[in-house]
């Protein structure tokens, strides 16, 4: 039996921890990893055309199916390109192992080349940086960098250069069974009874979730109702948390709707459950706050606790429900449920009014529909910017559908690629890329990875021909939007041209058979929605030094953009108001 090298032990050790495929671009020093994957039948190569969409779409594979995923990048530029998406994933807690192969290991040093310094490079986007030197480290390192993804959440890199990974691996390696799925962390009893005694203590209690939420829907749902707590949520947490959820009141933060606000604000006790929401300024200042988060070194980040609770959110509750005290008292409860259904009263009209008739088309209107035609399980990869408004006021989840977006980095162009990560977890599902013009154009090329192997992602274009939230900054700020403006592009062709379906929409009644057509079709499509780049009305009471980046220092809702079927909900809710 011919002996491996240290390539073909590095894909084996991968396939092994549940790795499916290696995303990236080949060239030179990385050659030696990608004929080791030819020659397994265990792992795909999956060939794109921008390092930045191969580590993106192994964040949103990650993220989607909660294991191990892989991205890989040559020596100097290529993996240098890669940075962007492994932030986005690290900020994510996406378990990603990245490959970022070197240059020549005699070279290191001495200017070679493409030269860069991998471990000094991608230092603050990892829990583990380190470089294999010398075959006699494989397999430790990089069982130790898997480890450091799976166990931590997040990205570990591993640099190597091209000549180790043409050796013999190591005779006697040592390899040993693999961590591939986290623990539950719960608190102690001292610190549970802490948290009991707070939330005995308080009259008005208002729960805020975020993502750490996911899996603990039926915990959350449980003891909101045993203390009548509202339930608001960030973005993050809005999939894990707003649907089946009679004590919604909304989403806080910039894009927030409905009364979330009011309930952080108006309690007096404040539990901020698996978020890491970083927005201090839509925090109170004036009530109790306790956070239940299962990574410490988020624990009063954005603001100032009255108790820290190291534990999983789901654990915890388990923990702590069973000992609290029921309350009887719905008055505040019930007066934030009728306040947040007032709010949605008060925006729905943003996308009612004439929308069968009204050109360049409402792109609340498109994200409506878009919520209703896709199916009960769809993956929606959203882009930064006006898309994130959208997916937050239209899309309306179930505990079925998956929104994945660059909600903590912000990045641009991150939808096209994680989509790409999303469908290759499951070609029959149906998985929708929410992409502006904006974002869509910047890593267009990847739209040919779609055509390459067949995936059948539909990208629906909200194309206003602008950078929409920067020309809404701007104007906040009191600035004339300037270098905003995306020249006008029939995307649709360049969709065609490519090999793909793609339709232009430029008015209301075409919107349903196109959207209809495209999702019928059994590869990849692309609809080019021409959308309004005015669609939003900014609240007169807003000013320049009430926003500091993308927080306010206040405002109950930021964005009157319309809520989709979010209203329904909230009028559902009010029914569980006793009548006096």
């Amino acid at each position: 039996m011919a002996k491996q090298n240290v390539a073909e032990q590095f894909v084996d050790i991968l396939a092994r921890a549940g790795v499916k495929r290696l995303y990236g671009v080949v060239g030179d020093s990385l050659n030696p990893v990608v004929d080791a994957i030819r020659r397994n039948s265990a792992i795909d190569w999956i060939h794109v055309r921008h390092e930045e969409t191969a580590a993106f779409a192994a964040g949103a594979e990650a993220q989607v199916t909660g294991s191990l995923a892989a991205c890989a990048g040559s020596c100097g530029p290529g993996n240098l390109h890669l940075i962007n998406g492994l932030y986005d994933a690290h900020r994510s807690m996406a378990p990603v192992l990245a490959l970022a192969s070197h240059i020549p290991s005699s070279e290191i040093g001495l200017g070679y080349f493409q030269a860069t310094h991998p471990e000094l490079l991608f230092q603050e986007c990892s829990h583990y940086n380190e470089m294999i030197s010398n075959p006699e480290q494989m397999p430790r390192l990089l069982q130790t960098a898997i480890q450091h993804a799976i166990g931590r959440g997040g990205v570990s890199v591993v640099s190597m250069p091209g000549d180790i990974a043409s050796k013999p691996a190591p005779e006697k390696s040592i390899e040993h069974a693999l961590v591939t799925a986290r623990p539950t962390v719960r608190p102690g009893d001292d610190e549970i009874d802490k948290l009991c005694r707070m939330v005995d203590e308080a009259k008005r209690v208002t729960l805020f979730c975020g993502s750490g939420t996911a899996g603990a829907h039926a915990e959350v749902m449980e003891f909101a109702e045993k203390i009548k707590s509202p339930v608001g949520h960030a973005l993050r947490g809005k999939e894990w948390i707003q649907y089946d959820n009679p004590y919604d009141v909304g989403m806080s933060g910039l894009l927030g709707y409905g009364a979330a606000y009011e309930a952080t604000h108006e309690c007096d006790l404040l539990v901020l459950l698996g978020t890491d929401f970083p927005y201090n300024a839509f925090l109170p200042d004036d009530v109790k706050i306790v956070q239940v988060d299962v990574r410490p070194e988020h624990l009063g980040r954005r603001s100032k606790l009255d108790l820290a609770i190291w534990g999983d959110v789901r654990e915890t509750l388990r923990c702590l429900t069973p000992r609290v005290k029921p309350k009887s008292d719905r008055k505040f409860l019930d007066r934030m449920l009728k306040k947040h259904a007032n709010a949605l009263e008060g925006v729905v009209k943003a996308y009612t009014r004439k929308v069968d008739k009204h050109v360049p088309i409402h792109p609340e209107y498109v994200a409506s529909v878009l919520d209703e035609m896709a199916d009960e399980d769809a993956v929606f990869t959203v882009d930064t910017g006006m898309n994130n408004v959208w997916a937050a006021r239209y899309l309306t989840p179930n505990g079925k559908r998956r929104v994945i977006g660059s909600f903590s980095h912000g990045s641009m162009a991150n939808a096209l690629p994680q989509a790409i990560g999303a469908q290759f977890t499951d070609l029959n599902r149906q998985v929708v890329a929410m992409s502006g013009d904006g974002g869509f154009s910047m890593l267009m090329g990847d739209f040919l990875t779609l055509v390459q192997h067949d995936l059948p992602v539909k990208v629906v274009l909200f194309n206003n021909s602008s950078l929409g939230m920067v020309e809404l900054e701007m104007l906040v700020a009191g600035l004339p939007s300037y270098g905003t403006t995306n020249e006008n592009t029939d995307y649709a062709a360049i969709a065609r041209a490519a090999g793909a379906y793609g339709v232009r929409v430029e008015k209301p009644k075409q919107l349903q058979g196109a959207l209809k057509d495209a999702f019928k079709h059994k590869g990849p499509a692309l609809v080019d929605v021409v959308t309004d780049p005015n669609a939003l009305s900014i609240p007169p009471k807003i000013s320049a030094d009430m926003v500091t980046g993308f927080a306010l220092s206040a405002s109950k809702i930021v964005l009157d953009g319309g809520v989709g079927r979010m209203l329904q909900m909230a009028r559902s809710n009010l029914r569980n108001v006793p009548r006096p």
